[in-house]
C-alpha cells in the first residue's frame, strides 16, 4: 500500500491573483475570481497512476516555440524527506514535445512555507519540430507530479530555512 504523505490545497485568492497578473497581465477581478473558483486540485487518473495530474487554469494555445508561465493555484504540504517532481503529461510531451522549461520541476517540502504560500508555477514551451500548435483546454491536464522519498548524506548538517520561491535556496 502506498504511503499517504501529502495534501494538495489551493493557494489563497490573493496569492492566485498576484500570480495570475504576473503571468498574464491585466484581468478583471471578476474574471480572476471565476478562474480561481474553477481551479481543480491535482488528481490521479487511475488507481495505478503514479502521477497526479495538474490542470490548466485557463485555455492555452501555444504556437511552435511559444512559452507560457502558468500559475496553477496549487500548493502542496508533504512530509519532510519527500519531494514532488513535476513533468509534462506524457501524451503532450510525446505528441507535441510540450516541455517544462526547467525539464523537471522540483517542489521541496519546505516550499509550502514560502512567502508566496508555496504557489506552484509551471513554465511550458511548445518545442515541436513539425510546426504543430498545442492546445490545452482550461481544466485539462498538462503536467503531472510524482512524490518521491529521498535521503541525505551522513555529513549533512544544513539548518537553513527557506523564505522565498524559485532559486531562493542558493541566494
Amino acid at each position: 500500500m502506498a504511503k499517504r504523505i501529502a495534501r494538495f490545497e489551493k493557494v489563497s485568492f490573493e496569492q492566485f491573483m498576484e500570480g495570475f497578473l504576473d503571468c498574464f497581465g491585466e484581468a478583471s477581478l471578476e474574471e480572476v475570481k471565476e478562474i480561481y473558483r474553477k481551479v481543480k486540485l491535482p488528481a490521479r487518473a487511475t488507481a495505478g497512476s503514479a502521477g497526479y495530474d495538474f490542470f490548466a487554469p485557463v485555455d492555452l494555445e501555444l504556437a511552435p516555440g511559444e512559452t507560457v508561465k502558468l500559475p496553477t493555484g496549487i500548493r502542496v504540504w508533504m512530509e519532510p524527506d519527500w519531494v514532488l517532481s513535476c513533468y509534462p503529461r506524457s501524451g503532450l510531451g510525446f505528441k507535441y514535445r510540450l516541455q517544462l522549461n526547467n525539464t523537471v520541476g522540483i517542489i521541496d517540502s519546505d516550499y509550502y512555507y514560502s512567502d508566496n504560500e508555496g504557489h506552484i508555477f509551471a513554465k511550458v514551451t511548445n518545442d515541436t519540430k513539425d510546426g504543430r500548435t498545442v492546445a490545452v483546454g482550461a481544466g485539462c491536464g498538462f503536467m503531472q507530479g510524482i512524490f518521491t522519498e529521498y535521503g541525505i548524506t551522513l555529513d549533512d548538517h544544513v539548518e537553513e530555512v527557506r523564505n522565498g520561491g524559485f532559486g531562493s535556496t542558493t541566494k
